[in-house]
């Protein structure tokens, strides 16, 4: 192991990128791209220059936040929301995850038609749609369990590529997301639906933070975890991220608990830290080394992922949708529940964190069901 690879060396290299993240977006210019942008971009660069490993090597401190940062982020930031944000933005988010999740299924069979995968990858050309299909109505979860069934895991190279291809297109979406309603608005100016003034008030007044409160938070936080950890081993059929989701909404509405200061900070501190890490998915070395496969398979994804987006963002637009929901849509939809939470954030819209989750739920168990329907016609 080289010292750049030494779990010190790049947990405390992801902490310094969303420090010189944070710091340069509150510089002029740099405001409206953002720190989420930011810390993707660095830690993609440094990630592909030898600075950092990159995720495709399996370094350990990786694997930790993907298994326990992103859903302590996600159980964190849930702390500071009241559900009466559902009732501003539950339906509009679950007709438009529906109308992308449409979006990704067009997109696919535009794909199929112009790219022909099948001509360069053979008989698995059709599991591979389905596994892309499912992980971008719902998330990576439904990618494995599809590749799992048709035994595409056990064709290593091909497995990676699909892999790589995956995360290099889906890390250039979630900028998109971020970007896309802030210019939009500008040139189409959409009502947003936002909650009342003095919801939006009670959102953000527990900033301020205290060694009580980081106590009770993180307290919560891990046994929440450990709570829904051992329920999926009694019910395996319910996935972890949805316990912790319920405990979270429930603990929300405690009074003892919304006095609790910096569920903000801390959420959002961890969502950049996992941003950071997405970064390093995009492994331009990897998929150079892949030869023909990598660029067809990138050019079926590329045409999904277009059409998905003007699928979603043009029928939002003629229904005068908020740019906002829409944007948090789909990356419930290509993402799956930890990007569309961090799209949330990362637009300052609070209330659109407890919809975005429930909606990558609803896509987490839907993607699989339309993979396997994808993988069947296709076969």
């Amino acid at each position: 192991m080289t010292w750049t690879q030494a779990p010190l060396y790049v947990s405390g290299m992801l902490c310094m990128f969303v420090f010189l993240a944070v710091w340069i977006g509150t510089k002029k210019g740099w405001r409206t791209v953002g720190s989420p942008i930011l810390v993707i971009l660095m830690t993609a660069v440094a990630a592909n220059t030898g600075l950092i490993p990159t995720a495709t090597q399996g370094h350990a401190v990786y694997a930790s936040v993907f298994v326990y940062l992103a859903p302590m982020g996600i159980f964190i930031a849930l702390l500071e929301v009241d559900l009466r944000c559902l009732k501003h933005a539950g339906a509009p988010i679950l007709q438009m995850f529906c109308i992308g999740a449409t979006g990704t299924l067009i997109g696919v069979f535009v794909a199929w038609n112009l790219v022909q995968p099948a001509v360069l990858i053979g008989p698995l050309a059709h599991a591979v749609a389905g596994m892309y299909t499912g992980t971008y109505i719902g998330g990576s979860i439904n990618f494995n369990a599809i590749a799992l069934s048709y035994q595409v895991n056990e064709h290593a190279d091909l497995f990676a590529a699909t892999t790589v291809v995956d995360n290099l297109i889906g890390t250039p979406w979630i900028i998109a997301t971020l970007i896309l309603p802030k210019y939009l608005q500008k040139i189409y100016p959409r009502k947003k639906r936002l909650p009342d003034p003095s919801f939006a008030k009670a959102m953000k007044s527990n900033e301020a933070i205290n060694i009580q409160s980081l106590a009770g938070i993180f307290g919560l936080a891990l046994l929440a975890m450990a709570f829904s950890k051992l329920l999926s081993t009694w019910l395996p059929s319910i996935p972890e991220i949805l316990t912790l989701t319920t405990i979270a909404l429930i603990l929300a509405q405690i009074p003892v608990v919304k006095h609790l200061k910096g569920a903000h900070t801390l959420g959002f501190f961890i969502i950049l830290i996992f941003l950071a890490t997405v970064g390093t998915l995009c492994d331009l070395k990897t998929i150079t080394s892949l030869g023909e496969v990598a660029g067809t398979l990138i050019w079926f994804v590329v045409i999904m992922v277009l059409v998905h987006g003007f699928v979603i963002f043009g029928i939002g637009a003629l229904l005068r949708m908020d740019w906002d929901i829409i944007a948090v849509a789909s990356q419930a939809n290509v993402g799956g529940n930890t990007t569309a939470l961090a799209a949330a954030e990362s637009l300052e819209r609070p209330d659109l964190l407890i919809p975005g989750v429930l909606v990558g739920s609803l896509g987490n168990a839907l993607g699989t069901y339309a993979g396997f329907m994808v993988a069947g016609m296709l076969c």
